[in-house]
């Protein structure tokens, strides 16, 4: 997919590591240019955006923004259309997990997880809907999780917020697609990032027994999906969710 994103301009949320960060360097590497946006862990924004300069020079930029905050949205939406004039690619990747049996969690847990995880969706797609619709071009994709799709215990907030993820993505899919816009959704099982790096070796071991493949997958196999669901080569696909899981979600 070498340079299939040739001067088309790439917004990929909470960006800094894990899934984000391997969309954009892929997206990068295609010839995108790349958005890079963080809240909690600008140092590390700040790194990925070193190593793009120094291979890709004026291909790349960094937003600070809280993207749960409509009015840091709007900012961070001005700010790519007047650096680039255009947005041809929307990444939802924000997101977090605060785990919990629902007898003990707080209101507050809850929230947060919505907050990051559906606001923030919610919040971006208003924004890069608009920009869109006037083009009359664009791809948004939205990561979702396969336990969006299955339930876990101690996941409540997380895996309806990642339900909420899937149900958004087909009706925002239906209104846009008039315009040939598509929505599509991600929906990875588990990967070795952040989020499954807690897990100790007994989590680890009975997690690896429920996936086919017998073992986590990478970022950069998640951001391959993402990127063949932003391509040129995925015209006729909308409204769906691809699971990137190892066939987890078949046991």
């Amino acid at each position: 997919m070498a340079q299939a994103f040739h001067n088309q301009v790439v917004l990929v949320t909470g960006s800094s590591r894990g899934i984000g960060r391997a969309c954009i360097e892929r997206f990068a590497e295609a010839g995108a240019r790349v958005v890079i946006n963080a809240l909690h862990h600008p140092e590390e924004a700040d790194v990925l955006l070193q190593q793009l300069q120094e291979r890709f020079p004026e291909q790349s930029m960094k937003i600070v923004a809280d993207v749960t905050d409509e009015n840091q949205v709007q900012q961070l939406f001005d700010t790519v259309l007047e650096r680039w004039g255009r947005l041809d690619v929307l990444v939802n990747n924000a997101g977090i997990h605060r785990d919990q049996l629902l007898m003990r969690m707080p209101l507050e847990r809850f929230q947060e997880v919505i907050d990051v995880n559906l606001k923030s969706l919610f919040l971006c797609c208003k924004q890069a809907s608009r920009i869109m619709l006037k083009q009359k071009s664009g791809k948004i994709v939205n990561i979702a999780s396969v336990v969006g799709r299955t339930g876990n215990a101690g996941q409540s907030n997380y895996a309806a917020s990642k339900a909420g993820v899937i149900a958004f993505t087909q009706s925002l899919a239906q209104e846009l697609a008039p315009r040939q816009i598509a929505v599509n959704a991600v929906a990875p099982g588990f990967i070795d990032s952040d989020m499954t790096r807690h897990f100790n070796a007994d989590q680890r071991e009975k997690l690896l027994q429920k996936i086919p493949q017998g073992r986590f997958g990478r970022c950069e196999e998640v951001a391959e999906v993402v990127l063949f669901l932003s391509s040129d080569r995925c015209r006729y696909v909308t409204g769906q969710t691809l699971n990137v899981d190892g066939g987890m979600v078949m046991m």
